[in-house]
This record gives C-alpha cells, structure tokens and sequence, in this order.
C-alpha cells in the first residue's frame, strides 16, 4: 500500500479563494425591480431554494422584487412542517418556507396562483404562507408583461 503523507484537513481550511469576486457588486437604481418565476416542485431539486436566495440577495441589493409562484411552483408557498404546522422534521427541511418568510419580511412580495392551488394540487387559500397574495391564473402572464414593461431583471426557475 503506498503511504500517504498529507496532513488532514481541518475545519476552518479553505480549498478556494471565495474572497475574490470578479465582476462589478451591482446594485439597483431608484425603482428598479426584479421578478423571480416557479415553475418548480418544492424540495425536489435546489434550484428552488437556490433561486428563493437569489431573490433575497436582489431585494438586499435594492430591487424591487417579486415572486410569482405558478404550476408547481405554488407548492414552494404551501405551509408545512411535521409532527405539526412549523416544525421542522429535519435540518433544512423549512428551507424554503424560512426563505419566502424571510423575503416577505424583507419587503418582496410573493404571488401564488389559485388555478395551481386547487385544480392541481387541492391546496386553498388558508394553505399558503402567511403574507403571500394568491392571483387570478389570468394574473400569471400580466404580471410577466408587467415585469417586461417595466424593463425588470426576470428570473424563471423551471424544473420538469
């Protein structure tokens, strides 16, 4: 067997230089805004929790930010937790619901669409997270065109 003769990693160590930051530290301009889109299963893959981070960082940096939650997307704004309502079964389990609560304290706003909700996955309005707006499904694609004319940063977050 060959010997091997490096010291072990320690907490602490660091295997990048994640303090040189490349490109330009954007902020918004007065009235500037964003829209993050969900098309997207809760808990089924990061890039819904990683895109509920994006959100919070575009509101940290002045934008004006939205969060349309749509199809399965309306599953990341459903209340949970386990044994009950607000508990959390497992480190990370409330990521996303922590999140949303966070960018609503944060001044984002979050819209979830009430065809999704019930046709699709039998979930009314008293399931949402408190602080989200439910919207008319014809409200889906208006505050799209909204976001477009009023020349918003749009972020879509899609899964299959």
């Amino acid at each position: 067997m060959p010997k091997v003769e490096y010291a072990p990693h320690k907490d602490g160590d660091c295997f990048v230089n994640y303090e040189n930051k490349v490109f330009e530290d954007i902020k918004a301009k007065p009235g500037e805004k964003a829209l993050i889109t969900f098309h997207t299963v809760a808990n089924e893959g990061s890039v819904g929790f990683v895109n509920l981070l994006q959100a919070t960082r575009l509101i940290r940096k002045g934008f004006e930010t939205s969060v349309l939650l749509y199809g399965p997307g309306v599953t990341l704004g459903v209340q949970r937790g386990f044994p009950r309502l607000g508990d959390e079964a497992f480190p990370g389990h409330m990521n996303c619901n922590k999140q949303i609560a966070k960018i609503l304290e944060e001044g984002g706003k979050v819209y979830a669409c009430r065809f999704a909700l019930q046709a699709l996955y039998g979930y009314g309005e008293q399931n949402l997270i408190p602080g989200i707006t439910p919207i008319n499904p014809q409200d889906v694609l208006d505050i799209i065109l909204l976001a477009r004319r009023d020349n918003a940063f749009i972020l879509n977050t899609w899964t299959l």
